[in-house]
């Protein structure tokens, strides 16, 4: 049984956090952090344009995707907006190794969904010309990853950092 205490306790709880926080113009309820000032790698604005767009890829990787992907490669992502989750993903990459396991993974999920598209041009012929277009672009995006991957250089923790 609830008590007539027990709900002046909130009452007085929730008037407290009114005053606090939103008396002051930060009236947020969660502490989420802001990773726009933490520095993330040249390529990840780039890449996530491209992965988070069908139009560019073939395929649309879908938060829960985002996640299997990370999980896939022993990272923890919470679900959010999918930009973030990319940028969260790759935000402190340093080592080539790291960037091919998560590619490879990207490329697992891009195969099933060719072999998708694959079956549903055979099941729907009048269809095929978008579906093959779709496997064109998906297999463009992975040379793309391929060469990002050729591309990276690792950052050892010992490096100094350039002097201009």
């Amino acid at each position: 049984m609830i008590k007539k205490d027990d709900f002046s306790d909130l009452r007085a709880e929730f008037d407290e956090f009114v005053r606090t926080k939103c008396d002051t113009g930060t009236c947020e309820t969660t502490e989420e952090e802001d990773s726009g000032d933490e520095p993330i790698p040249g390529f990840v604005d780039e890449l996530s344009d491209k992965l988070l767009a069908p139009y560019h890829c073939g395929a649309y990787l879908s938060r829960l995707d985002i996640k299997r992907i990370a999980e896939a490669i022993d990272e923890s992502l919470p679900i959010k907006e999918r930009k973030r989750m990319i940028k969260a993903l790759f935000r402190h990459t340093v080592k080539r190794d790291y960037l091919r396991r998560a590619f490879d993974e990207i490329g697992r999920h891009f195969g099933g969904r060719i072999l998708i598209y694959q079956e549903l041009s055979e099941a729907f012929p009048a269809s095929k010309e978008i579906f093959d277009e779709n496997i064109v672009k998906i297999k463009k995006t992975q040379k793309i990853l391929d060469q990002i991957i050729e591309d990276f250089e690792e950052i050892d923790p010992t490096d100094e950092p350039m002097m201009m």
